[in-house]
């Protein structure tokens, strides 16, 4: 039989806060890097070459702090709703996903706009058949050794480069390529929509703003020596995904076998969320409600529709143009809204009337910040000069 923690359901541990789930904090840990680093990571050396590789750590350093605060007012979010309705009801509401405060916030239409924005970003940077996050510890351990052996081999290639590099390397290339730089690091700290799942699912949900603050610490340390290395290697000629400018040689086979390797592992956190919305879409079908007769039937029905999921991804992948023009378009709309605009308005209709008035003014300063980024972001990275990089 399985023991508590493998059976444990994705989401248990909600109930109340601090309530046991399923994960200890270092699995959490382990699930939280697996959740953001991905092979989107590739494409740093090459917003580095955009923005300059002074340009590119601001940016890097800028949206994991932001990200952050902003996941943080997620949890907050939450656990509010879920104490409001216990002093009203003397039972906690269930707040399951990011969709979920986007029914609170906005009723039926901020649901549908949150979750068409989770399936485009998660079908953007990736077959699971895995449901709980206890069970994904040792895959995501195994991932997180696949990223980590495969960006180490990338930085050694890089350092034997060294006796060429010219440490003349741009700082700066002038203010267009920040917005540029910032679409792709934004986009490779997405996370959003794993956020409440993963804090839910810990034994002791209060560690996790401190275990979030060691991953993103360690995370955005890796970014930002990935990229100026990557940068300071191959200057003008560092191509939007870093791996094209390795030698095909063992070491290159090896980064892209470890790369696809852990991205076959980590698909399981990172489409949790959009074969959540999924299947329970298909649930509220009546045909599909027949199934649920036979638990079987229903199981099988559920997998077939993860399968055409994957198939979809796939066929997206593989007609995208342009790597970095395309991460960083992902990143600077979709990415900057999840990230940005809607967990400061979540915060501002759902506790705003609650916290101080700097709290409030911060709310509405993310806001105009995530759409001015969304919309400058997504004019740079559509326009000719970006698109042929």
């Amino acid at each position: 039989m399985e023991g508590p923690a493998l059976a444990a359901p994705l989401l248990d541990g909600r109930g109340k806060r601090g309530a046991r789930g399923g994960t200890t904090w270092a699995q959490t840990l382990g699930n939280i890097v697996v959740s953001i680093v991905g092979t989107e990571v590739l494409g740093l050396p090459y917003a580095f070459r955009m923005a300059g590789w002074l340009a590119g750590s601001l940016g890097v350093f800028a949206a994991g702090v932001s990200t952050y605060l902003c996941m943080l007012l997620l949890v907050q979010c939450r656990n509010k709703l879920e104490e409001d309705s216990n002093v009203a009801t003397g039972e906690r509401m269930q707040i399951r996903s990011y969709g979920d405060l986007g029914a609170k916030a906005f009723g039926t239409t901020g649901r549908y706009a949150t979750e068409l924005l989770v399936l485009i970003s998660q079908a953007g940077v990736c077959l699971s058949f895995i449901h709980s996050l206890s069970s994904l510890a040792p895959v995501s351990a195994f991932a997180d050794t696949c990223n980590v052996l495969a960006m180490a081999i990338v930085i050694k290639k890089d350092f034997q480069l060294f006796d060429q590099f010219s440490w003349r390397r741009s700082a700066f290339n002038g203010a267009w390529g920040l917005p540029f730089a910032g679409g792709v690091a934004l986009f490779c700290f997405e996370g959003f929509s794993m956020t409440l799942a993963l804090e839910a699912s810990m034994a002791d949900r209060k560690k996790f703003r401190w275990v979030l603050l060691m991953a993103f610490i360690a995370i955005t340390i890796i970014y930002v020596c990935f990229g100026i290395f990557g940068f300071l290697a191959y200057g003008d000629d560092t191509k939007d995904i870093i791996t094209l400018n390795l030698p095909n040689d063992w070491s290159a086979i090896s980064v892209k076998v470890g790369l696809c390797v852990a991205l076959a592992f980590t698909f399981p956190i990172m489409m949790h969320p959009i074969y959540e919305i999924i299947e329970m879409k298909l649930s509220s079908i009546g045909w599909f409600e027949k199934l649920r007769l036979n638990a079987r039937a229903e199981r099988l029905g559920h997998q077939a529709a993860r399968v055409l999921v994957l198939v979809a991804v796939a066929v997206v992948a593989s007609c995208i143009p342009g790597f970095g023009a395309f991460i960083s378009l992902v990143g600077s709309t979709v990415c900057a809204l999840l990230s940005f605009v809607l967990p400061a308005t979540f915060h501002l209709l759902l506790v705003g009337s609650e916290v101080q008035l700097w709290q409030r003014a911060m709310d509405y300063f993310i806001i105009a910040f995530g759409l001015a980024f969304a919309a400058y972001g997504t004019y740079d990275a559509l326009s000719d000069h970006r698109l042929g990089s």
